[in-house]
């Protein structure tokens, strides 16, 4: 059986109690997270508020890496969380912001990489990096590779949680051109940076497992967040997702507490004990998709959990940020 085979063969629904329905508050009901430590990068605001919010109730320490400190300590007052600088399409801020959090802890028991951006006006940023890529995928692997021993040193082992969505069903990594260089689509390069946000799982479980570091990506849902504020209100009202005043009215819509609760149940259930590199959705690991299965059927497409393709996108991202290789 092929590495891949059998990847496909690992994503398949394990018995979860909770559902598309659960909450943030649902899934860490009962929890006591004292003497963890977490990073949560989008922290503050959407789904990485509600994760901030809901560990910190729990017991944990929080440290939330903010492109707007300012922004963040406002929205974060009150949870006891830690601010650090740090704006993720900006290599030497996420290696500073690394630095601060190596200087204040001793290790990392959970990562979650949560901030993203959707469907941009085209931006270059650092050495000409499309800017989805660059902000969803590269800046939270450089993030990642910088923090590593940190999260090699969690006593009882360390998750990382990348949110990835539904849209990589719109692409595979664009290997012939991955910064769109011939031709920007804002829709194909979200999917693209989607698509790399899982794979960057894969690949960093298959290197991180013997030291107890596992990783999991998953599809939040659809949920109205600052994620869209780049799109106009129209857009959206062409989408179905809001009416004219902005009220959500799109189907299956989830409340922020709702989609947080998926990241939250891959960082503590104990259902993913001995697991990871798997794609989740909805508090369950989800299934293979084929190739007609529409973008809201969910699932996820094998080309997004390929062993191979993450192993390929890893090196390009070795080479285009320098970050300090995980050990294999």
């Amino acid at each position: 059986m092929t590495t891949t085979q059998l990847q496909h063969q690992h994503q398949q629904p394990i018995g979860s109690p909770f559902s598309a329905a659960t909450t943030a508050e649902e899934v860490l009901a009962g929890l006591d997270l004292s003497g963890r430590t977490a990073v949560v990068t989008g922290g503050y605001s959407g789904l990485g508020l509600e994760t901030t919010r809901a560990l910190a109730a729990a017991g944990a320490e929080v440290i939330v890496p903010a492109r707007r400190p300012d922004t963040a300590r406002a929205a974060l007052a009150g949870t006891g969380s830690r601010i650090v600088p740090m704006d993720l399409a900006d290599p030497a801020s996420v290696r500073a912001a690394a630095g601060l959090v190596r200087e204040t802890t001793d290790r990392l028991d959970l990562l979650f990489a949560v901030a993203g951006v959707m469907a941009t006006p085209e931006r270059r940023v650092g050495p000409g990096w499309e800017g989805q890529f660059a902000a969803n995928h590269l800046g939270h692997f450089l993030l990642a590779c910088e923090l590593y021993p940190l999260l090699a040193a969690a006593p009882d082992g360390a998750r990382v949680v990348v949110n990835s969505s539904a849209g990589h069903f719109l692409t595979d990594i664009r290997r012939h051109d991955p910064h769109f260089r011939t031709g920007y689509d804002k829709w194909l390069a979200y999917g693209q940076s989607k698509t790399a946000n899982a794979l960057f799982a894969v690949h960093l479980d298959a290197l991180g497992r013997a030291d107890g570091v596992r990783a999991f990506a998953l599809h939040p849902g659809k949920i109205i967040t600052g994620l869209q504020r780049e799109m106009t209100r129209q857009e959206q009202v062409e989408r179905g997702w809001v009416d004219e005043r902005g009220a959500v009215i799109g189907a299956d819509f989830k409340s922020p507490s709702q989609g947080a609760a998926t990241g939250l149940w891959a960082a503590t259930s104990p259902l993913l004990d001995g697991l990871g590199g798997l794609y989740l959705e909805d508090c369950e690991v989800a299934c293979p998709a084929g190739p007609g299965t529409p973008m809201d059927d969910g699932g996820v497409r094998p080309y997004a959990v390929d062993p191979d393709g993450a192993a390929r996108l890893w090196e390009l991202s070795l080479a285009a940020t320098g970050a300090t290789p995980v050990p294999r």
